[in-house]
């Protein structure tokens, strides 16, 4: 008896390294060697074999011919599970949100070296564009990738850009990593990112990311460059945020929002500061 608790320990610590294996393998795009997964996570190379060869068995991990493990097709079924859970809680607020803007709007996912979109709502002004479900599309030329890597260790994504080698899907697609970086710098300032025809031509599309989701989300609001000036674009970031807090809540009812953690101590910190001048200069006091 004395011995269960630390092989229930061993068995959970075995669960995460399982785990971790599919994160990196996902990070890496998918395929990585053995030497590789060994590297990245630190651990002893026959432990990763042992992982490694348990997740093939099981259908979650397939090897190669060149002798690499990619990810398996098991996981296709928990990923579209795990998408229509995602969609049902994310849809009315995507469609709250075509329906007061009048243009398109999208959730995304960071997969492996892709974004994915996994819901959207329509405008009801008739526009075929990329942003439709099951697409997919890589992030240096998109709004909400450009939102989710925002969030991202900076070595992460140069590796990421290096990867993909940041094709240009438009004359105004960003191609230099040195230039993608520093417009992540200025998404994380203002807090929203812009893809402006760098995926489509005459396609602008504005994006936030869903604050505190254990997978990098982005929610987006796309529409023709001659509808989604400056002012619309105005209009369409306060909305997009607060449907952002609205599906993190939802996706993590226990736990507030990030954003609204942070602007509510942002405004007691005003409180607090205001109570302190106040304190210090009375009013009525002659000096």
């Amino acid at each position: 008896m004395a011995e269960e608790p630390g092989r229930r320990r061993s068995g959970v610590q075995s669960l995460g390294r399982a785990f971790d294996v599919l994160e990196r393998l996902a990070d890496a795009g998918g395929t990585a060697s053995l030497t590789r997964l060994a590297a990245d996570s630190g651990l002893p190379l026959p432990t990763i074999h042992r992982l490694v060869r348990t997740l093939v068995d099981l259908g979650y991990v397939r090897q190669e011919r060149s002798r690499e493990y990619s990810l398996g097709p098991r996981l296709v079924r928990l990923g579209e599970a795990s998408a229509r859970a995602l969609r049902s809680g994310a849809q009315p607020l995507l469609v709250g949100l075509a329906d007061a803007l009048g243009e398109s709007a999208n959730l995304a996912v960071l997969d492996g070296d892709e974004v994915a979109y996994v819901a959207h709502a329509p405008s009801r002004r008739s526009m075929r564009m990329f942003t439709e479900v099951g697409r997919r599309v890589l992030p240096h030329c998109t709004a909400v990738g450009k939102a989710m890597l925002a969030d991202e260790d900076e070595q992460r994504v140069r590796a990421l850009l290096a990867r993909t080698g940041m094709p240009a899907a438009t004359e105004r697609t960003a191609t230099d990593p040195d230039a993608f970086v520093a417009e992540l710098a200025r998404v994380r300032e203002r807090g929203w990112a812009l893809d402006d025809g760098e995926q489509e031509p005459g396609v602008r599309c504005v994006a936030v990311t869903v604050p505190g989701a254990s997978t990098p989300l982005a929610m987006s609001v796309s529409g023709p460059t001659d509808r989604m000036g400056p002012d619309t674009v105005e209009r369409v970031v306060p909305l997009l945020q607060d449907a952002a807090d609205r599906l993190a809540r939802a996706l993590d009812p226990g736990q507030e929002s990030a954003r609204q953690t942070a602007r509510q101590t942002a405004q007691e910190t005003a409180q607090e500061t205001a109570q302190e001048t106040a304190q210090k200069n009375p009013s009525g006091s002659g000096e």
